[in-house]
C-alpha cells in the first residue's frame, strides 16, 4: 500500500521546478524595485484628483477664460464684444485675431479666422488688403453682400446678428469680421482654395471608413480635426517644446467633456518636457508615460483623425506635434490597442465576432511558442495520444531540442519581417512571403525543424498581424521570447508563471491615473458594452465611467 502511495508522489525534480517557480516572482519584484531605485525616476501613478494616495483638496480646474452666459446678440460696443469673443474661444491656439484700421471708414476692425481653414495667402494679400484700403460702408452693407456683383475678393459676405452663431461660424471655417461702429458682425467665405494633398493612413488601413490621414503640417492636422464636424467645444492649446530646436505642439480636447484634473495632469507633463529636439511624437510618448520600465505602451499613437475625434468624445486628450502625422491619445487602456475604428462602422454582430477573434489571436501570438515548448519538452502526457504520436513522428531526426528549433524559426521570421518593412514597397511584401516559404520548406527538408513547429510559428506570426496597433504587436513580439525562455526552464510552471506575471503587471499599470486593465480590473460592468464585444450603438448611451467626464451621457 505504501509503495502504491509513494508512486503517486512527484519526484524531486518536480518539487524543484515548483520551488523555482515560487522564487521567480520574488526575484522579479526585487529587480523591478532595484531598477526604479537606481534610476530614481519612479513617477507616482495616481488617479486624477488624488495626491500621495489621498483625495486631493484642490478644486476642479476650470479652463481659463471661461465666459459668462452668451448674449443673444452683439452689444454694439466693439471693445466689449471683442473681449467676450477672446474670453470665449481665445485659448484656441489655431485661432488668429488680426486687428487693423479701415482707412476709408476710419474705424478699428478685427478679422478672426482659424488657421488652415482658408487659403492664408488669399486671406492676407487680398481680403485684408481690400478691407484695410478699399472697403466702404456701402460694400459692407446689405446692398453689398453679393461678392460676385460688387467685385469683392470673397465669394460670400453675410451679416451675423447673433454673437453665439458668429463664434460658431468662425470655428467652423468662416472668417469673422468685426468693425467698430457696426451693430453686427460679418462672416466672410473666401474663394475655395486648392486642397492640400492628404494621403490615406499607412499603418491603420481600413476596408470601410474614412480614407483621410494626418499630415506632417500641424495647422493642416488641426484644421482636419475642425472639419470632422461642427463643435464649438473643441479646444486646442498650443505649446512650444524643445530647448535647442523648438517645435509647436497642440493639446486638443472637448472642454465640456474632458475631466479637468486629467487636463491639468497632461498640461503639467507637457510643460515639464526637457529635451533638445522632438523629432517625432514617439519621443513625447516616452517622456510622459507613467512607467517607462513597462514593455506596454501607455500612450496610443494614430494617424486617423476619426480615431482621435472618437477618443475626444470619450473624454480623452489628443497631442499633436508639428512635423509628424502621428497624434497621441491619452489615457489609454489595454483594450483600446485591440480595437479598430472599423468595429464601429460595421454592424455590431460581425464587429463583435471580429473583435473576439482579435483577442484570441493576441493570446496565440503571445503564448503559442511557450505552450509548444512546455508540451513537447516537459508535459507530452497532456497532449492527446494520437496527436502526441504524430508530433513525435515528425520530430524524428531533428537534432535540436524544441526550444532551439523554436528560436531558429522565430528569429528567422523576425528577420524576414524587419527586412520586409525596410525594403521598398514593391519588393518588401513579396520578399517576406517568398522568403518565409523557402526558409520554412528548406528547414523541414534539412531536418532542422519539424513540420508541426512550422505550423505553430506560422499561426503565431499570422495572429500577430491581426493586432490593429503596430506598437502593441512589437510588445507581444518581445514578450514572446521571455515566455519561451521561462517555458524552456520550468515547463508548464514557467508558462503559467509568465502569464500570471503579465496579468499582475497589467493590473498595477496605469496610464495618466487610469487603470490599464479597466474595465476588467477594476471591474466596471457598464463599460463591458465596448470590451470583448461591441453592443449596438443604441445601447451605448454613456461615456466610459473610468474617464470621469463632465458630461457622462453620449445621448441627451
Amino acid at each position: 500500500m505504501l509503495a502504491t502511495i509513494m508512486s503517486y508522489i512527484p519526484g524531486w525534480a518536480v518539487f524543484g521546478q515548483a520551488g523555482v517557480a515560487l522564487l521567480f516572482p520574488l526575484l522579479v519584484h526585487l529587480l523591478y524595485k532595484g531598477l526604479y531605485a537606481l534610476t530614481g525616476s519612479g513617477r507616482a501613478v495616481e488617479s486624477p484628483g488624488t495626491k500621495n494616495g489621498k483625495p486631493s483638496q484642490r478644486q476642479a480646474a476650470v479652463p481659463a477664460g471661461s465666459p459668462a452666459p452668451a448674449p443673444q446678440g452683439f452689444s454694439g460696443d466693439y471693445a466689449a464684444d471683442l473681449k467676450y469673443i477672446k474670453d470665449t474661444i481665445g485659448r484656441n491656439s489655431d485661432l488668429h485675431f488680426k486687428e487693423f484700421t479701415m482707412t476709408r471708414l476710419e474705424s478699428q476692425a478685427v478679422l478672426i479666422f482659424v488657421d488652415g481653414m482658408q487659403d492664408d495667402r488669399q486671406l492676407n494679400l487680398q481680403i485684408l488688403q481690400y478691407l484695410m484700403f478699399e472697403a466702404t460702408a456701402e460694400s459692407l452693407s446689405a446692398q453689398g453682400m453679393s461678392g460676385a456683383g460688387a467685385g469683392l475678393p470673397f465669394s460670400q459676405l453675410r451679416e451675423a446678428s447673433d454673437l453665439t452663431m458668429f463664434i460658431q461660424s468662425v470655428l467652423f471655417g468662416h472668417a469673422g469680421l468685426m468693425v467698430e461702429g457696426l451693430p453686427q458682425g460679418l462672416l466672410i467665405e473666401p474663394p475655395a482654395s486648392t486642397d492640400r494633398t492628404l494621403g490615406e493612413p499607412v499603418s491603420e488601413a481600413l476596408l470601410r471608413g474614412p480614407r483621410l490621414g494626418f499630415s506632417e503640417v500641424l495647422s493642416v492636422n488641426t484644421s482636419i480635426l475642425r472639419r470632422q464636424g461642427l463643435n464649438d467645444q473643441l479646444e486646442m492649446i498650443s505649446y512650444r517644446v524643445g530647448t535647442r530646436i523648438q517645435r509647436d505642439l497642440v493639446l486638443a480636447y472637448i472642454k465640456d467633456i474632458v475631466n479637468p484634473e486629467l487636463l491639468k495632469e497632461v498640461e503639467t507633463r507637457i510643460s515639464k518636457l526637457d529635451i533638445d529636439f522632438l523629432a517625432e511624437s514617439g519621443s513625447i510618448e516616452q517622456l510622459i508615460e507613467d512607467n517607462y520600465l513597462s514593455p506596454f505602451q501607455q500612450v496610443q499613437n494614430t494617424e486617423r483623425p476619426d480615431r482621435v475625434i472618437n477618443a475626444l468624445l470619450e473624454g480623452r486628450i489628443a497631442i499633436l506635434l508639428d512635423g509628424t502625422p502621428f497624434a497621441l491619445i491619452v489615457p489609454v487602456t489595454f483594450s483600446m490597442l485591440l480595437q479598430s475604428p472599423e468595429d464601429y462602422y460595421e454592424r455590431w454582430l460581425p464587429s463583435s465576432l471580429i473583435r473576439m477573434l482579435r483577442f484570441a489571436a493576441t493570446f496565440l501570438a503571445l503564448m503559442a511558442p511557450a505552450l509548444y515548448i512546455s508540451f513537447i519538452s516537459f508535459h507530452p502526457g497532456l497532449i492527446p495520444t494520437e496527436l502526441a504520436l504524430s508530433i513525435i513522428e515528425t520530430r524524428q531526426g531533428v537534432p535540436f531540442p524544441s526550444v532551439i528549433e523554436v528560436l531558429i524559426l522565430e528569429i528567422s521570421i523576425e528577420i524576414l519581417r524587419e527586412a520586409g518593412i525596410r525594403l521598398p514597397k514593391p519588393v518588401g511584401p513579396a520578399m517576406g512571403i517568398v522568403g518565409g516559404l523557402i526558409i520554412g520548406d528548406a528547414a523541414v527538408n534539412a531536418g532542422i525543424v519539424s513540420p508541426f513547429l512550422v505550423i505553430v510559428v506560422a499561426v503565431t506570426a499570422i495572429s500577430s498581424f491581426s493586432i490593429p496597433m503596430y506598437s502593441a504587436g512589437l510588445t507581444l513580439r518581445l514578450l514572446r521570447f521571455v515566455g519561451m525562455g521561462l517555458a524552456s526552464i520550468l515547463g508548464m510552471f514557467g508558462t503559467i508563471l509568465f502569464f500570471l506575471l503579465i496579468c499582475s503587471h497589467l493590473t498595477r499599470l496605469k496610464s495618466f491615473g487610469v487603470p490599464y486593465l479597466t474595465p476588467v480590473s477594476p471591474f466596471r460592468l457598464s463599460d463591458w458594452k465596448d470590451l470583448f464585444f461591441r453592443s449596438p450603438l443604441s445601447l451605448m448611451k454613456r461615456r466610459p465611467i473610468m474617464m470621469k467626464t463632465q458630461d457622462k451621457r453620449r445621448k441627451s
